[in-house]
């Protein structure tokens, strides 16, 4: 028996596979071929596209996009208005963040297509990570990442160009 609560506006495709204590908030879409492990939060008018692998204890905070072949692993915190391009993989317990200083709204990070974020790593708010890029597991990443490069550190900093 699922003990998940799924709003009645969920869009849910085919083939989607749903934990146990799950929320599903309204108008959320999940793609075709989509995992949701257990304790799984997606809030409101959050799209998951084709083929995502959502593990457990993962929260959206509403208004995300997160593209086709994306994994999201256990613990991983997905803040309002965030965009995940596609085939990009994001480690536990990673956390991005939506607002600034003045707990002003200013949007959660645009990561890009084939990106790599390592376990444990923290995202401010605003900040675009290119397409092909890499940040290193424990880096707290405070500016833009451009395309093609590995970034890690606390402040994270370009460590190489692909």
């Amino acid at each position: 028996m699922n003990t998940s609560i799924i709003s009645n506006s969920a869009v849910i495709g085919k083939n989607v596979t749903i934990g146990n204590f799950c929320i599903i908030g309204d108008n959320v879409v999940i793609g075709d071929n989509t995992v949701i492990k257990n304790y799984v939060e997606l809030r409101e008018n959050t799209i998951v596209g084709n083929d995502c692998y959502i593990d457990s204890r993962v929260t959206s905070s509403g208004s995300c996009e997160i593209g086709n072949n994306v994994t999201l692993r256990y613990d991983s915190i997905i803040a309002r208005g965030c965009k995940i391009g596609d085939n990009t993989y994001i480690c536990p317990k990673v956390m991005t963040n939506n607002l600034n200083t003045e707990k002003d709204q200013i949007g959660g990070p645009k990561i890009g297509k084939n990106v790599f974020i390592g376990t444990s790593s923290v995202i401010q708010h605003g900040i675009t990570i290119g397409d092909n890029s890499v940040l290193g597991s424990l880096s707290f990443l405070n500016k833009s990442i451009p395309e093609n490069e590995v970034w890690f550190g606390n402040p994270a900093k370009c460590y190489k160009k692909l």
